[in-house]
């Protein structure tokens, strides 16, 4: 079994960390740190692991002192952002694997990270040493891994969306890209003195931002195109992303074709599924039909030639914030990292809760 601890295990992510890996086939939680819940049980927190996690919070310093005696061999941290990597070194010494869930080793220069995220990262030098945890297209990279830096939920969601049309160099490269992210409430993260999914909002339950999100930097990272712009808003939905990217391309284009680019980018991908129904209720992607998954719904809708020759087109993508845009990826990279079966302990059902 392969002994793994989640520091900041009190929150969103870190709840669901506990409920996939309770069922995962390879993998033991040994440790599980919140600093204001320490000894009590998770289900303190995370009342939907009753019966299934007898394991107790443990304090962060109390983690450390143990370290020799509980040998883990990997450290999942869903802190706020900053604090990974102010103490980066003493988690590399609790076991030879680590996977940060925050922002802090998501992007890859200095520059990129203090344009979106401001001064003061106390580990600059190390933003190369992590590979960014998008299974889709960093696969090869995750496997054998010993440092992964989680994913943002937004630009998750965007990327998968965009990833045919750019993998196949279909855009028109004198265009811009408009993501417009529906999101929901979960997204902000709201449990006090937990290790929420976005703790710079701790405590806000509504995000807005219509321009300038920090996940822009991802995307713009992961699919080498400058000129996408994310816009994001709150819906009635406690979890999901809807992401819905606005983009021309290069040359008018037909259903068929683009049926061929959407399977040729993600044939083989286990969590993957392609929706572009011709009739019925959800014929596009639907966040609400992946609560509690590791799935990602792809599809897109053409639209018409205009006069100057350009054609639309909206590529979409809809993941559950916590689980694809978060915990399960984490899981995923896990086991990548670890040899294991890349689906093991993902194998969760979808819930329609329409």
């Amino acid at each position: 079994m392969i002994r793994v601890a989640i520091v900041g295990a009190s929150g969103y992510v870190g709840g669901e960390l506990l409920r996939i890996l309770a069922g995962h086939p390879e993998v033991e939680v040994v440790a599980a740190t919140s600093e204001s819940l320490a000894g009590r049980p998770v289900r303190t927190a995370h009342p939907q692991l009753r019966g299934r996690s007898e394991l107790k919070f443990t304090a962060l310093a109390a983690l450390f002192a143990s370290a020799r005696d509980v040998a883990l061999d990997l450290v999942i941290t869903a802190l706020p952002h900053g604090e990974t990597a102010s103490r980066l070194e003493a988690f590399e010494a609790l076991a030879p694997r680590m996977i940060d869930c925050s922002a802090d080793f998501r992007l890859s220069t200095p520059t990129a990270y203090s344009t979106w995220y401001g001064d003061g990262h106390p580990a600059l030098n190390r933003l190369g040493d992590f590979v960014y945890g998008l299974p889709e297209v960093t696969r090869d990279d995750l496997r054998g891994a010993t440092h992964v830096s989680g994913v943002g939920c937004n630009a998750t969601a965007s990327n998968l969306a965009l990833l045919p049309l750019v993998g196949a160099g279909l855009l028109a490269p004198d265009m811009p890209v408009v993501v417009d992210l529906k999101v929901g409430s979960s997204e902000a993260g709201s449990k006090p003195g937990a290790g929420s999914h976005h703790p710079e909002r701790r405590g806000v339950v509504r995000s807005f931002s219509p321009t300038g999100h920090r996940h822009t930097a991802e995307v713009r990272e992961v699919l080498g195109i400058g000129d996408v712009h994310l816009s994001v808003t709150s819906v009635e939905l406690v979890r999901g992303v809807l992401a819905t990217a606005h983009a021309w391309l290069a040359e008018p284009t037909t259903d068929k074709d683009l049926w061929r680019v959407w399977r040729d980018a993600f044939a083989g991908e286990p969590f993957v599924r392609i929706v572009h129904e011709r009739a019925g209720g959800h014929r596009h992607p639907e966040p609400r039909l992946l609560t509690g998954t590791n799935l990602a719904d792809v599809g897109w809708a053409l639209g018409e030639v205009t006069p100057s020759g350009r054609q639309r087109i909206v590529a979409l993508a809809a993941i559950d914030n916590l689980m694809k845009g978060a915990a399960g990826s984490a899981v995923q990279c896990l086991n990548l990292m670890c040899g294991l079966d890349e689906a093991a302990g993902l194998d969760l059902h979808p819930l329609n809760l329409i």
